[in-house]
């Protein structure tokens, strides 16, 4: 029967080959009968239609999968990453056992825990789960001071365009204190404490948090919330000490904690006591209990503060937060000119461009880029030889593509005007040119 109505639907779409969410519907018929291969051809009809389709790439992935071309689904699904749902990350853990990346397997299947600690899939456990016996603090840190985490950065501001609010707020609450320490000291301020970024995503906060650390001349410390989880109740909390400990000895030490609304969520919503623990434990080692932390300097970033448990945002702790908007006009135009250098390129007018893409942040202009250049790829192929970008080029390509910012900037609209006592979102409306007098 269900062969009968995929061939039905077939014959609609011979008529309305346009008709792109009838085709999604085909093609998820088709994996549902294990038509993989014809599912695929529909998931690619509609990819070359609607270029992008994040849903059409995702079923192709999953359809490459189904095939057992595993290094095609992971090429997917790596472009994917930040979109996977639990069970495209399965599918992606799966491709990469299959294919031996066992390392990356495991940095997957760690995201996943720490989204779903109780999670177990069989097949997956039997490759990637360490036993009780493993020990995996032991390989956690080769050395004492690891050169595996910790980096010394050569950025500068200089090299971070646009964002002057955000390095004016960095500069006296880091930068200055370490380069005037006796008058800080003399107000009773200490060198250290923390600050927490917020924006959406792909605005650069990893970008100015290299950029703090080579502007003091400091280590460069970047954690990821996989870095600290653990498969193994007790052991998260250890890394986490060590993580610390390995910055104090390291001062000035700017340590970075990326995804922190991951391990900051109001511990009121977290029914897993594990993850309890951990935040118990980074809070007392911002706190400094048992530990001096003068001349470590932790920011942290995050795309969801309103996530964010309020115990992080004590004094002392992350006690000032900083809105990192999208870039304005001139910083997309210095990014662009950045971003295009060692590409073949004819003139290019970069503030044409960057006047039509308002709102468009750092990764979303990268992706406009390798939109242009996919087009001149093929270009270049069929003509046999290189077709340089153009202005023309990039601005078919920004039409291409939306600013990913739009939808995090309606979720912040609504915690900015609806969830703002404390005026802590103000920079958002500010940035939306909203009153707050007038909802």
């Amino acid at each position: 029967m269900s062969n009968e109505i995929i061939k039905n639907l077939l014959d609609a779409l011979s008529v309305s080959p346009e008709n792109i969410p009838l085709r999604m519907q085909v093609a998820a018929m088709m994996m549902n009968e294990q038509l993989y291969v014809e599912a695929a051809s529909q998931y690619q009809e509609i990819l070359s239609r609607s270029y992008g389709n994040n849903k059409a790439q995702l079923g192709l992935a999953a359809s490459y999968y189904y095939q057992k071309k595993y290094s095609a689904a992971i090429i997917i699904y790596e472009q994917q990453q930040s979109e996977l749902s639990k069970e495209e990350k399965v599918l992606f853990i799966k491709s990469l056992i299959k294919e031996n990346s066992i390392k990356q397997a495991i940095d997957i299947y760690q995201q996943l825990l720490a989204s779903d600690p109780g999670f177990a899939d069989e097949e997956i456990d039997s490759h990637l789960r360490l036993t009780s016996t493993s020990a995996i603090d032991d390989d956690f840190f080769p050395d004492e001071d690891s050169s595996y985490f910790m980096e010394k950065p050569d950025l500068k501001f200089a090299d971070v365009g646009g964002m002057k609010r955000v390095k004016d707020e960095i500069a006296i609450k880091i930068i200055e204190p370490l380069k005037n320490p006796d008058l800080y000291k003399a107000f009773g301020k200490k060198i250290g404490g923390g600050i927490l970024l917020y924006g959406p995503p792909g605005c650069g906060k990893t970008f100015i948090a290299k950029a703090t650390a080579g502007e003091i001349n400091a280590k460069f410390i970047n954690i990821g919330l996989h870095d600290i989880l653990d498969m193994w109740i007790g052991n998260s909390e250890k890394n986490l000490h060590e993580i610390f400990e390995m910055a104090r000895r390291n001062t000035p030490c700017v340590l970075f904690f990326d995804e922190v609304d991951a391990m900051g969520a109001s511990r009121s919503d977290l029914k897993q006591s594990a993850m309890r623990h951990v935040i118990n434990q980074f809070l007392a080692e911002m706190d400094g209990v048992d530990s001096n932390n003068e001349g470590v300097l932790i920011l942290a970033a995050t795309n969801a503060p309103w996530s964010v448990d309020p115990a992080f945002r004590r004094p002392g702790r992350f006690d000032r937060i900083i809105f990192v908007e999208p870039p304005d006009e001139t910083a997309r135009e210095e990014m662009l000119r950045s971003m295009l250098q060692g590409k073949p390129v004819a003139e290019i007018d970069a503030k044409k461009i960057a006047a039509g893409s308002a709102d468009y942040s750092g990764a979303d202009l990268k992706a406009v880029i390798d939109i242009a250049i996919e087009d001149k790829l093929r270009e270049s192929m069929s003509k046999g030889s290189i077709q340089p970008l153009n202005t023309k080029d990039l601005l078919k390509a920004v039409k291409q593509h939306r600013p990913t910012t739009t939808e995090w900037f309606s979720s912040a609209r609504n915690y900015a005007l609806y969830a703002n006592e404390s005026g802590l979102y103000d920079d958002i409306l500010r940035y939306l040119k909203i009153n707050r007098g007038n909802k």
